[in-house]
């Protein structure tokens, strides 16, 4: 597996990943009705923002993050990040070399730290790959995200010093 920028090309190969877990309604809280070009415009962060693709040997697109500032101005020192990995690759390890791949760009770029404003709580193997990498739950908004699995569930704040 290699982590590499994405390029506007890239789109059309993330879009496949992006759309089914947009429309599967458990990790996002994107109108499951997302289109193509509101996909892209959501997703395809410009700089000073960073979007990354994790593709297989042969180029297919295993999954994607897209990470930046998580507010500009006297906030711009903390970063977020969001990820995405395609539902037949998860369990290989793409989402820790994602997350391993922000956590290296952030420290590199200067933040202090990176915040996750919304982590769906019932996305318990999310949740429990941000703590191993050492984000902490700071908080959480109770019944914040309509699950269609779960019903209201909360939306988790995770933090993690650099």
């Amino acid at each position: 597996m290699e982590i590499r920028d994405a390029t506007a090309a890239d789109w059309s190969a993330i879009w496949p990943v992006f759309a089914a877990i947009v429309r599967e309604g458990e990790t996002y809280a994107y109108d499951v009705e997302t289109t193509y070009d509101e996909g892209r415009a959501l997703w395809m962060e410009p700089p000073p923002g960073r979007v990354v693709v994790a593709v297989d040997d042969d180029g297919a697109v295993l999954g994607t993050a897209k990470m930046g500032a998580n507010r500009g101005g006297n906030g711009a020192h903390v970063a977020t990040a969001s990820f995405m990995v395609d539902t037949a690759a998860r369990g290989l390890g793409v989402g820790r070399a994602l997350g391993e791949d922000a956590i290296a760009w952030a420290t590199a770029a200067g933040f202090r730290a990176i915040q996750f404003n919304a982590v769906v709580a019932s996305n318990t193997p999310a949740v429990a790959l941000w703590q191993a990498l050492g984000f902490t739950i700071v908080g959480t908004v109770p019944e914040a995200f309509a699950s269609p699995a779960h019903g209201l569930v909360g939306l988790h704040v995770m933090v993690r010093r650099l």
